[in-house]
């Protein structure tokens, strides 16, 4: 243990060794990747080698949420709550702590962003299981992110805590960063030296913000840090040395007649590619390109979305006879504006995920490497996938894959600036999500199959043809692309405890994943089927009307649509031809192709018995 009973003034001064930090670490960078340390450290690739020959699903699925825990949306948002609960939870608000976290994690994200504009580091040459940013693999952004916020808690938790869970919690918490550092090699993402910079630099900033606002202060009868005191910080070693325009369409090339193409029986095929400007880039875009003629499509036509035409020119490209494939090469904005075009066409449409969520190509089980999740499509069969129909006052006819909804998602949607989303990804969404936690809850009423009236209070609906968040999170568990059916969920916290509770049910189907949600309708109980205390509300139709007292912020596949007081949405059962490695959840063939004419719909009749004076309606058919 160390004392300190200087001024806050002369801790200050330990931010002088930040600039120390970030020359320390760009020198790092340097030596690794100079031509030296590169015989050095060859043999990296071995390691990086070897994780990408032995992966495995349930290794992908654990490192793909560890991976998510240290994302930079996640570190925001986790660092947000954490420092909202330290001032509000508390009798008394713990300042120094909330500071410590918060700079922490901002320091350690400052550092890294500045040396990666100074080093250059290609990543792996291995398939990569993530989308890579445009930034440096030297060092790892999300193993020094994952240090500063859980080493950051782990401080806290060491100081703070008494009794066996201390010791419980601070392990935990520091297990986190070297979890993080595994998940991102096995995933193809960093070198071993990577992970150690990010350790190092994590670490590094942990020491400097620590000895700024914690030094000096232990607990009072509150709680409260107190000057003067002894020190808060866990015993350390070597604690005195801080470790453009849019690019233009690719030409299509033609001319000679592939194997492939020939053992179809036809001179050549033909594709329309779909391309998002700025999910897809020139790179990118000419690999698509090549891909798509090394197996037969020789015929090529290219064409950009904009605000104006989010699909491009498809429609027309489709409504001219001899169009075999779609590709859409974008976000779930771009895989919607195709699907509208195409659902009950019979053209199969192809996914090459580039865009932020790529929720439908998550839920299909589709690599999120843009080039794996083409070869794999191309070399796979087409199954049909439902689409969902949604209306309202103000809301033109449109198709969607995913959700749509209204509330507290809306509104974040609406509310993210274009700029800060290109800029952070899904952080931006929750900055502006942060904006509208106090939001009031929305009146409404809800009719499932033109059934009975129901009225519930909720701050956020949302309606799923896919229930799977990023991170295997399942929003809608029951939500499968071949039902046949929509799932609707009714968020409704209330308090603090009524959003843990929601956290806690939310994460733990991602934990207890080998036990999936059991297909069907849900149960016939009161008011539908409530989870979480009551936080979580779902209902199962194939059409779902929901009226607002008062126009709210509505959103479709994570587009923002004008307010209104009214949706309907319903299930177009098969109407989607998507082209996959196999059936979607890994079922048999049959299963989806079965999916167009579902023998059991959630109709009138299984109607749930409510307690919650809901009006009764004359039940109506479902319109198709």
């Amino acid at each position: 243990m160390t004392t300190d009973s200087g001024t806050a003034a002369r801790r200050a001064r330990f931010l002088w060794l930040v600039p120390a930090q970030f020359a320390a670490m760009v020198a790092l960078g340097l030596f690794v990747t100079g031509a030296p340390a590169a015989r050095l450290l060859s043999a990296e690739d071995r390691v990086t080698d070897g994780f990408a020959a032995h992966r495995n699903p349930w290794a992908n699925t654990v490192t793909e949420w560890l991976s998510v825990m240290a994302s930079t949306e996640v570190i925001i948002g986790v660092t947000l709550l954490c420092i909202v609960a330290l001032l509000v939870l508390p009798g008394t608000p713990r300042w120094a702590d909330a500071v410590f976290l918060g700079a922490s994690v901002a320091v350690q994200s400052a550092v890294f962003l500045a040396v990666t504009m100074c080093v250059e580091r290609p990543r792996p040459d291995v398939p990569r299981l993530d989308g890579a940013p445009p930034t440096s693999s030297f060092p790892s952004g999300h193993v020094g992110a994952s240090v500063a916020l859980y080493g950051g808690l782990a401080v806290l938790a060491w100081t703070r805590l008494r009794g066996p869970w201390r010791y419980v919690a601070t392990a935990f918490l520091i297990l986190v960063a070297p979890a993080v550092g595994v998940s991102r090699m096995y995933r193809g993402m960093h070198h071993p030296s990577d992970v150690a910079g990010g350790l190092i630099n994590g670490f590094a900033t942990l020491l400097v913000i620590g000895a700024v606002f914690l030094a000096g202060r232990t607990r009072d009868t509150d709680g409260e840090p107190q000057e003067g005191a002894d020190t808060v910080l866990p015993d350390v070693p070597d604690r005195g040395r801080p470790h453009a325009p849019a690019p233009a369409v690719p030409a299509a090339r033609g001319g000679a007649v592939r194997p492939d193409a020939e053992a179809d029986g036809r001179p050549g095929r033909t594709v329309v590619v779909v391309r998002h400007p700025l999910g897809c880039p020139d790179e990118l875009a000419e690999q698509v390109r090549i891909s798509l003629h090394d197996h037969g499509w020789t015929e090529q036509r290219w064409t950009h979305t904009s605000v104006e035409r989010p699909g491009g020119t498809l429609p027309e490209e489709c409504a001219e006879p001899g169009v075999d494939l779609v590709v859409a090469c974008g976000g779930d904005g771009t895989v919607r504006a195709c699907a509208d075009v195409l659902a009950g066409t019979g053209i199969p449409l192809a996914l090459v995920p580039c865009g932020t969520g790529n929720l439908l190509a998550r839920n299909l089980d589709l690599p999120l490497d843009p080039r794996a999740a083409l070869e794999e499509a191309l070399t796979g069969e087409d199954f049909p996938i439902d689409v969902g129909s949604v209306c309202g006052d103000g809301l033109p006819s449109t198709r969607f894959t995913v959700m749509t909804g209204a509330g507290f998602d809306a509104a974040t949607v609406r509310d993210t600036s274009p700029a800060l989303k290109a800029r952070l990804g899904w952080a931006a969404y929750v900055l502006s999500g942060a904006r509208h936690l106090a939001d009031p809850g929305m009146r409404l009423t809800v009719r499932l199959d033109g059934g009975r009236v129901r009225r519930r209070r909720a701050r956020m609906v949302v309606v799923g043809n896919v229930g799977a968040l990023q991170g295997g999170l399942e929003l809608l568990p029951r939500a499968r692309p071949d039902s046949g059916r929509l799932e609707l969920v009714l968020f409704d916290p209330h308090g603090a405890a009524g959003w843990l509770a929601a956290a806690g049910h939310l994460v733990s189907r991602v934990v207890r994943k080998g036990a999936p949600a059991p297909d069907g309708p849900a149960p016939a109980q009161a008011g539908g089927r409530r989870v979480a205390g009551g936080s979580l509300e779902y209902f199962t139709a194939r059409r779902i009307e929901i009226r607002f007292t008062g126009a709210q912020p509505r959103e479709v596949d994570g587009d923002t649509m004008a307010d209104g007081s009214h949706l309907l949405a319903e299930v177009e059962p098969g109407a989607l031809r998507i082209r996959l490695p196999r059936a979607p959840g890994g079922a048999p063939r049959d299963r989806a192709t079965h999916a167009a004419h579902p023998q059991h719909p959630v109709s009138d009749t299984h109607e749930y018995h409510d307690e919650h004076g809901d009006e009764h309606a004359r039940p109506r058919p479902a319109h198709h």
